[in-house]
C-alpha cells in the first residue's frame, strides 16, 4: 500500500491564495470589490475557514487586498500599484541585502536609456509636464518629504514617458526606496539634490535630443549618487558611535 504524507494546512491555504490571486489578477474582481465572506469562500473551495483566514492574510501580506473592520467590513481588493515593489525593496535593504551603492549603479544603468527613450517619445503635453516640474523644484522648500517628491516628479514624467513599463516599474520602485533613505537621514535637502539639476536633462529631452538627454541624465545621477551614498555611509558611522 503507498504511503501518503499528510497534506498540510499551509498548502491548502498557498493554493487558496493563489486560486484568489489570479482571479484578482485577471479582472474578475476589480479594485475597491469586497471578496465573498470566509463563510462563503470556504464552501466554494471546500476547505475550512482557518485555511481561507490564512491565504487572505497572504493576499493582504502581498498589497492585493486590505481587510477592513466594522459593519462594511470585510477583505477589500486593492488597487495594484508600485508600492508593493517598493516595500519589497525596502525590505531587502533593511535587511542588508541590498546596498546604497548597488542602487545607485543600478540607476546609473537605467536612468540614461529612460531619459534617451523620453526624449524620442516627447510631445508637446509632455515637454508642458517637464517645463512645470521644473518650475515646482524651485518653489520654497517646506518640509523634506515635499521636497524629495517635488524633486523626483522630473524623473516620473521620463519614466512614463520611456514607453517601457517594466522600466517605469523599476524607477518607480528605486525612487520610492531613495526616499525612504533619505526620509530615515534626515539630510538638508540641498546637500542631497541641490536644485537646478534636472535642467541640461529636460532642455536636451524637450528638444528631442536622445543621446544628449541620456548624457546629461548619466552626469546627474553620478552627481546626485555621490551625495546620496555620501550622505548613507555619514549615516551609518554616527550610528555605530552612538551604539558604542
Amino acid at each position: 500500500m503507498a504511503k501518503f504524507k499528510p497534506i498540510k494546512q499551509l498548502r491548502i491555504s498557498e493554493e487558496v491564495a493563489e486560486q484568489l490571486k489570479q482571479s484578482i489578477v485577471s479582472g474578475h474582481f476589480k479594485p475597491g470589490e469586497k471578496l465573498p465572506p470566509e463563510r462563503d469562500l470556504a464552501e466554494e473551495f471546500q476547505v475550512s475557514r482557518v485555511a481561507i483566514r490564512e491565504a487572505l492574510r497572504k493576499l493582504e501580506h502581498a498589497g492585493f487586498i486590505v481587510t477592513r473592520q466594522g459593519a462594511t467590513g470585510g477583505a477589500y481588493v486593492t488597487d495594484l500599484n508600485f508600492e508593493y515593489l517598493i516595500n519589497a525593496f525596502l525590505d531587502l535593504f533593511l535587511a542588508d541585502k541590498i546596498s546604497i551603492p548597488e542602487l545607485h549603479h543600478v540607476r546609473l544603468l537605467i536612468e540614461p536609456e529612460v531619459a534617451r527613450l523620453a526624449a524620442s517619445n516627447i510631445t508637446p503635453e509632455y515637454a508642458q509636464r517637464l517645463k512645470e516640474a521644473l518650475e515646482i523644484e524651485e518653489l520654497p522648500i517646506t518640509t523634506l518629504s515635499i521636497d524629495i517628491d517635488r524633486k523626483q516628479r522630473v524623473h516620473i514624467i521620463l519614466a512614463e514617458m520611456c514607453g517601457n513599463r517594466f522600466f517605469e516599474a523599476l524607477i518607480r520602485s528605486l525612487l520610492g526606496l531613495t526616499k525612504k533613505v533619505v526620509e530615515a537621514v534626515n539630510p538638508d535637502p540641498d546637500y542631497v539634490h541641490p536644485r537646478g539639476m534636472h535642467h541640461s536633462v529636460v532642455e536636451a529631452v524637450v528638444a528631442g535630443h536622445a543621446e544628449a538627454a541620456a548624457a546629461a541624465m548619466k552626469k546627474h545621477t553620478l552627481d546626485f549618487g555621490e551625495n546620496f551614498i555620501k550622505m548613507e555611509r555619514t549615516y551609518r558611522e554616527r550610528n555605530s558611535l552612538t551604539r558604542v
